[in-house]
């Protein structure tokens, strides 16, 4: 890529999500404290209704009774909330149950690392640091002898809270577009870790990408402003497998996605049924689980006329055909105006065939960038030791700079001697460079023992994406091995990863694609003209040759077909 790197430490914070590390057991993303004579019908209204629009969810103390004290209910939700929002209204520090608020909201930020942002809605910050203006005759009405215990600290925290970052209202301002601006930045602060998208653990490069991509996707149009011009636009992310188009379009995903009122991204279109894709697409939008299609067209009817009014973020990852982008962006107009979508394909007719707005070529690692990702993996480190430059300057040359071949092949050279170093380099050479890319990928496969190669072939064969629980016990059945140590160890050569699955609330079984097919081709050269000469057949094709000419010579073959969502494993023997 022009490089898959951390993003920048300059980037503004406020503009950042909060970090996983930050995120503990919230109840509420967002906490509401306003004086409801003020603004309860009106603006802190309007703003709530925003915020669950966005999915954003918020605790506003609507029917909680109001007594000498601030309710134990109020105290916890504060201290459950990780946003505290303060409507700083004109007769805001009248009320003694406001300013208690405030004063464990302070508490929270410092206690608990909560955020704390101000609105001053119709005035001015000065008047509430200050407690002067119309805002601090609204204060002097308390009773001074009444609450002389409690008066140094409401002033204290009303200081501490006028000088926070905030945002400033005041009259003859937009409050639709004051409001949107609070939710953009908002759903950028408040995006539940739980819905993003794992990208990678070693981001190398792919800032730049990143911001590429975006420049690409957003144009020059204002994504925030919702205006007549802002249209419909897509782009696509090109370039050969394992060189980081899906990492990317994560990593984009995770970083826009709060600027639309939905958002979707679509993994493995390649692999995965059209009208399971379609379904999933409408229920990420609608969120309706009723919606079922029995066929493409339907599907495509049903995108054409329920979505137009949502702006969108769509990600359709790995698209291998034309006909896919032709029934889940049947056209520009089933998706309402500011929306995007992003496209990944190993292929550029999809991207051209489908007229796409800008197209971002991934390149391949430069040298030092390899060289770092490679050296994560093969010393645990960013870079080399020096006595085993040399060696890893070498290792980086026949990957070619794909980011997979350098995860697969620094695995494999992790904790190995300098001698099984050379020899693995050594079966490297070559002049053609795709080959030398398949021969770094199949090291780790020639270096597995016979059971962990059953293991292997068995999943790239049948069992990508399937739940871990499921496969288990049919590997066990199979092999002198348990499957929970073969499973480990295919992960430690980074020939298979596990993937949290939210819709099963389970585990996955993830293989790269190229992984996937060099598994399949091993199997294809035991017997390139005779499929019933192989160790196994997933294909309907080769199961009815093999059945028609009665073309069997193994001992035990496994076929596995997927029917609608089941699959049906069969086990033959002779």
């Amino acid at each position: 890529m022009t490089s898959l790197t951390n993003e920048a430490a300059s980037s503004s914070s406020s503009s950042l999500p909060l970090s996983s590390a930050d995120q503990n057991h919230y109840t509420y993303e967002v906490f509401l404290s306003f004086r409801g004579e003020d603004t309860r019908s009106s603006f802190t209204d309007h703003l709530h209704t925003a915020l669950d629009d966005r999915g954003i969810k918020t605790f506003i103390d609507d029917e909680l009774p109001r007594g000498e004290e601030i309710s134990a209910a109020l105290v916890k939700a504060i201290e459950e909330s990780r946003v505290s929002i303060i409507v700083f209204s004109q007769n805001y520090a009248s009320s003694r149950w406001c300013l208690d608020e405030l004063v464990k909201i302070l508490e929270c930020r410092k206690s608990k690392g909560q955020e704390v942002r101000p609105v001053f809605y119709k005035v001015d910050p000065s008047d509430v640091r200050h407690q002067s203006g119309a805002f601090g005759e609204a204060f002097a009405t308390l009773d001074q002898c009444k609450y002389k215990d409690s008066m140094d600290k409401w002033k204290a925290a009303l200081k501490e809270a006028a000088d926070l970052s905030g945002w400033p209202f005041n009259d003859g301002q937009s409050e639709s577009k004051f409001i949107k601006k609070i939710i953009g930045e908002l759903s950028a602060r408040v995006v539940n870790p739980s819905c993003e998208l794992h990208v990678t653990e070693h981001p190398i490069g792919l800032e730049s990408c990143r911001q590429d991509v975006i420049r690409l996707l957003l144009a020059e149009e204002n994504i925030e402003e919702n205006n007549e011009e802002n249209i419909v636009r897509m782009v696509g992310i090109w370039g050969p497998g394992g060189i980081g188009k899906t990492t990317i379009a994560k990593d984009v995903f995770n970083s826009i996605r709060h600027m639309f009122a939905c958002s979707c991204f679509l993994a493995n279109v390649r692999s995965n049924a059209l009208v399971q894709l379609q379904e999933t697409l409408l229920f990420d939008i609608l969120g309706d689980s009723t919606l079922k299609m029995h066929n493409v067209d339907k599907g495509v009817g049903l995108l054409k006329t329920r979505i137009r009014n949502k702006k969108v973020l769509l990600i359709l990852d790995d698209v291998s055909h034309s006909s896919q982008l032709q029934n889940l962006v049947p056209s520009l107009d089933c998706f309402g105006r500011g929306s995007r979508i992003l496209i990944t394909t190993r292929d550029k007719r999809c991207l051209t065939a489908h007229k796409v707005d800008e197209v971002y070529e991934v390149k391949m690692l430069n040298d030092p960038h390899a060289l770092e990702l490679f050296s994560l993996h093969a010393f645990r480190r960013n870079g080399p030791p020096r006595d085993y430059l040399e060696l890893a300057q070498c290792a980086v040359h026949y990957a070619q700079g794909l980011p997979l071949a350098l995860i697969v092949l620094g695995s494999h050279l992790f904790r190995r001697s300098r001698e099984e170093w050379e020899a693995t380099l050594n079966s490297c050479r070559g002049e053609d460079p795709h080959k030398k890319i398949r021969d770094v990928l199949k090291i780790s496969y020639d270096a597995l023992g016979v059971d962990l190669k059953g293991y292997f072939l068995d999943i790239a064969c049948f069992f990508k994406g399937q739940q871990v629980d499921s496969v288990k016990p049919i590997l066990e059945a199979c092999y002198d091995i348990k499957s929970a140590n073969g499973i480990a160890q295919l992960q430690e050569k980074a020939l298979i990863r596990i993937d949290k699955d939210e819709t099963w609330n389970g585990v996955r079984i993830w293989m790269h694609d190229l992984i996937e097919e060099m598994g399949k081709d091993i199997v294809y050269q035991e017997s390139p003209d005779e499929p019933g000469e192989r160790s196994r057949v997933w294909s309907e094709e080769d199961f009815d040759h093999i059945v028609t000419n009665n073309a069997v010579s193994i001992l035990m073959m496994f076929c596995i077909f997927q029917f609608g969502k089941h699959f049906i494993l069969n086990i033959i023997s002779y």
